[in-house]
This record gives structure tokens, C-alpha cells and sequence, in this order.
């Protein structure tokens, strides 16, 4: 059997979905699994747009056989190389010898990278900008470098308008029938997944993003088929003003963030009154996770959701604590910046984590320290209370402006 699904009259859904993997890219928790996004356009020649990952392979495949109906496959085209999209090209390849593989220069250099068989044979080498024809429908080739490797482009059918965006605009989380995105409660049960998706895959090249969010600005999209997650043809502008968001490093919320590491939960309980203390000042939308217990790229995503956050980590080894320095080390990585930020440290002596967790901050761009680092030793006590009112009426400041 296949579970091929119909987008327009020529555009065929062939991907599937995994349920089975507990980490993306070996790395990203993902409860609710993910899809492998592929399409095959039927036209005087035939199309398939990019393949799947090999935990896949047996329904792709049989999708893909089923969609062509005895056809031959005329081009693979090769929006991006990752392996979770291009594991089964060696397969196409057996299976459908006279394929045409449409990428660029970087994409056939990858493609040998991988595989062993005769790449130059089967190339079909494109530039930014160019078309290529398939009878009824014309593809328009858009580069889109490090967003998020080098040899990534979308492809543009100028007769659908439907935009194959590779993992712009994709999500975590495996598809279950429903396949497009005003189908679901996507803001409700979507948006998450989606917005860390972008933030640990693609965040750090938020430069490149807007780039190509400009050059797709300059097309009449009428549908947008990335290569995971729900697929879109309506409130398309909401989701890429997302993206504009999370691009431009500016918060998508005003809110608090608390994040915590605490080893016996003496700086857990701090955390727990200032909170309480904000609240009585004013403060919405206040929101606190334990960064040993709360997986760090749903850290990550939660640091780059809120205008205003505060770090608190007890010293540990004479070091930051460990959990709380992956996350600070995670965001640097991923081109953190442009919000308020404050320090909290405990310790029962040696005190030092507020001062390396300060640093790390501060090597970053635009991380606004807004109130001096508030020093907890071993318990937060009565005597206290002043400095805690203090930081919560600078915090609560920083929220409302």
C-alpha cells in the first residue's frame, strides 16, 4: 500500500512520517516524532523533489513508485543534502537509472561526498535564478546559502506558485493525515515545536534567513511545501512574519523568563519568590524552568521567545553549574542577543558562578545586564528581601517598556 496525498492536480505528497526516533539530528528530544517531506510532480517530465531519511525509506519508496504509475522519473531535484533528506538518492538512482539530479555546484559536491556512483553523468547543474521546464510547469532555482548549509535553494513553480522551501518553514513533529497547516490547531499544538525547530536548526544564520525571506518576498507564493511539518496555503503571512520575528533577534513576547540550575533547592526556592515578587509588581506572562530537568534546546527556543530573563546558577566545582553553563554556551552558539538580562549566583563558599555566567553574557551581542548580579549565600534570607524587591522592580521595568 502508499500513502501518496494529492496537493493540486500535478503535485503529489510521497513523504512519510517517523514516530519511532526520540532524538532529531541525534540531539533534539522529539516526543511527537517527525516528517520527511517529498513531493513528485507529474508533468510531460516528471519530478521528485528531494527524498527522505532512510527510517523511512520502505514507504517513501513505495510512495514514490506509486505516484510516477509505471512512469519513468525524469529529475530529482536536490533542495538540500542534509542525510535526513537525501538518504535514499543512491535508491532513486538504481531504481530509476536515467534520472537528471537538478542542484548546484555545492549540492554535486556533496552528492559525491555521500555516494559512490557517477554524479557528473547525471547532473543537471543550476544557478541562482535559473528555470527549468517540464512542459506545463517552470521552476525558478532561489538560492538559499547557509539557511542552514551552503548548498541550500528552493525551488519556485512559477505555474502553481507553490514554494518548496526546503527546512524554511519546516516543524518538528510526525503528521497524522491531516497535512496542512488550517487543518490543525498549529498556533496551539504547532507553534513550539515550529519555533524550536527554527531556533536550534537554522537560528543561528538569522542574516541569511532575512535574505532569503526578501527574495521570497518578490514571489506570488500561493502554497509553501517544506520538508518537514504541516504544509501551508493559507495565513502564509502569519507564519513567515514568524519567521521575520525570529530572524531579526527581537523578542516575540514581551514576558519574564526565569531559568535555574539548583543542586538541593535552595536557589530553586529564590527563584520561586522573586517570581512571586514580580507577579505582585505587575508582571505577566512569567514563565520558570529548571535547566536540569527541561531539555536545553527547549531552553534555547523559551530564551529567544522573551524580552526579559534571568539566569540563576549556584557555584559548583568553582564553575558555573553545568546545566545552566550548556545553556549559556548553547546560545552563544546560536547567535543569541538584543534582550535584558540578570544574573543570580549561590553558593556556600568561593562564591563565582555570577561573575563567569556575567562574562559568558556579555561575550554576546546586545545581552543588556540590567541590574547587579544578586548573590544568595547557601539560603535566601528575610534580611534579603530588599535586594529581591530591587532586582524585580528592575526586571518588572524592563517587561513593561
Amino acid at each position: 500500500m502508499n500513502s501518496i496525498r494529492k496537493i493540486t492536480e500535478d503535485i503529489l505528497y510521497v513523504g512519510a512520517s517517523d514516530r519511532r526516533l526520540a532524538l532529531f539530528e541525534n540531539i533534539y528530544p522529539i516526543d511527537r516524532g517527525v516528517s520527511y517531506n517529498s513531493y513528485v510532480v507529474l508533468d510531460e517530465k516528471t519530478v521528485l523533489l528531494d527524498t527522505a531519511d532512510h527510517s523511512v525509506s520502505r514507504e517513501f519508496l513505495a510512495n514514490v513508485e506509486a505516484a510516477l504509475d509505471g512512469r519513468q522519473l525524469d529529475y530529482l531535484i536536490v533542495n538540500h543534502m542534509e542525510p535526513d533528506h537525501c538518504s535514499v538518492i543512491a535508491e532513486i538512482v538504481l531504481r530509476y537509472p536515467e534520472v537528471k539530479i537538478v542542484g548546484n555546484a555545492k549540492t554535486m559536491q556533496m552528492i559525491k561526498q555521500f555516494y559512490t556512483f557517477d554524479v557528473d553523468s547525471r547532473a543537471h547543474l543550476v544557478k541562482d535564478g535559473d528555470t527549468l521546464t517540464t512542459g506545463r510547469h517552470t521552476f525558478a532555482f532561489v538560492f538559499a546559502p547557509m539557511v542552514h548549509w551552503p548548498e541550500v535553494m528552493v525551488t519556485f513553480d512559477t505555474t502553481e506558485g507553490v514554494l518548496f522551501s526546503a527546512d524554511a518553514f519546516g516543524t518538528f513533529g510526525a503528521l497524522a493525515g491531516n497535512l496542512w497547516a488550517d487543518e490543525l490547531d498549529f498556533e496551539g499544538e504547532w507553534l513550539d515545536d515550529a519555533r524550536r525547530y527554527y531556533i536550534n536548526i537554522v537560528g543561528k544564520y538569522g542574516v541569511q534567513v532575512m535574505n532569503t525571506l526578501r527574495k521570497a518576498a518578490a514571489l506570488p507564493i500561493k502554497m509553501i511545501l517544506p520538508l518537514h511539518g504541516p504544509l501551508w496555503r493559507e495565513n502564509i503571512g502569519w507564519f513567515i512574519g514568524k519567521y521575520q520575528t525570529w530572524a531579526s533577534y527581537v523578542p516575540e513576547e514581551k514576558g519574564l523568563l526565569i531559568v535555574y540550575s539548583s543542586i538541593y533547592g535552595n536557589t530553586a526556592d529564590a527563584m520561586e519568590v522573586l517570581a512571586g515578587v514580580c507577579a505582585e509588581k505587575g508582571v505577566k506572562n512569567i514563565h520558570i524552568y529548571d535547566a536540569s530537568k527541561t531539555d536545553v534546546s527547549v531552553l534555547v527556543s523559551e530564551c529567544f521567545r522573551y524580552s526579559t530573563i534571568v539566569f540563576a546558577s549556584p557555584t559548583y566545582n568553582a564553575e558555573i553549574f553545568p546545566k545552566m553553563e550548556m545553556l549559556l554556551i548553547e546560545l552563544k552558539a546560536h547567535a543569541f542577543q538584543n534582550r535584558d538580562a540578570a544574573v543570580v549566583e549561590n553558593g556556600t563558599w568561593a562564591l563565582s558562578s555570577g561573575k563567569k555566567m556575567t562574562e559568558l553574557l556579555s561575550s554576546m551581542k546586545d545581552i543588556r545586564i540590567i541590574a547587579p548580579t544578586l548573590t544568595i549565600k547557601s539560603s535566601l534570607k528575610a534580611e534579603q528581601m530588599s535586594a529581591v524587591e530591587e532586582l524585580a522592580e528592575v526586571l518588572a521595568e524592563s517587561v513593561r517598556k
